[in-house]
């Protein structure tokens, strides 16, 4: 099996991170997004969507999105869970990794696509609304603070995907110059400095 990614993109990340804290060892195919690689009619055969990441397993079967790639691989390697150990905990990964999502990837990923000019040869773009997307992320960076005040991880002590999914999801802000502050934010700054730590970081 093989995957095809864009290495700095951060989806692609969030499973590389996966795979380290993992011990899984994937070959990895670079597909230039830069240069519309991901546009060709031969990769939209194998997503749709035209996005990175995409794994392909050795039966020829496609299987895109990253929490989607992480969820088949957690299904082969159980050890150590990174999706929860008991109902609860696998509720509020769910829950964090949801978060993670739609309060930072998301709009960071709009502030990106409409302010920065990158797409805008396929794309209309929206700098008003993009911009309002990057508002929209620092203030999440605020309630983010707040709940790592009094907790190690997003769910408690346990590491998880959603970790990985919200450090990466903060570092892409980088891009766009929305980055957590030291005074205002604290815990999030010493939470991010804890996972890097983690040999997976830089995976």
């Amino acid at each position: 099996m093989k995957i095809y990614e864009f290495a700095s993109a951060p989806n692609c990340r969030r499973v590389r991170m996966y795979l380290a804290e993992k011990g899984i060892e994937v070959e990895f195919t670079h597909v230039d997004i830069t240069k519309g690689e991901n546009l060709s009619p031969e990769y939209r055969s194998k997503d749709i969507n035209k996005k990175v990441p995409v794994l392909e397993l050795d039966d020829g079967a496609y299987i895109s999105e990253s929490v989607a790639i992480q969820r088949y691989f957690e299904e082969l390697h159980p050890e150590p869970a990174l999706f929860g150990r008991d109902a609860k905990e696998k509720a509020l990964v769910e829950m964090w990794n949801r978060r993670a999502d739609f309060n930072l990837m998301f709009p960071v990923g709009m502030c990106f696509q409409h302010v920065s000019g990158f797409f805008k040869d396929r794309m209309n773009v929206y700098p008003e609304f993009g911009e309002d997307s990057g508002k929209r992320a620092i203030k999440f960076m605020g309630a983010l603070n707040d709940h790592l005040s009094d907790h190690e991880f997003l769910v408690g002590n346990y590491f998880s995907v959603a970790d990985i999914s919200m450090v990466c999801s903060l570092d892409f802000g980088k891009v766009q110059n929305l980055r957590p502050d030291a005074e205002k934010h604290p815990h999030l700054i010493r939470w991010r400095e804890q996972l890097k730590q983690r040999p997976s970081f830089k995976a």
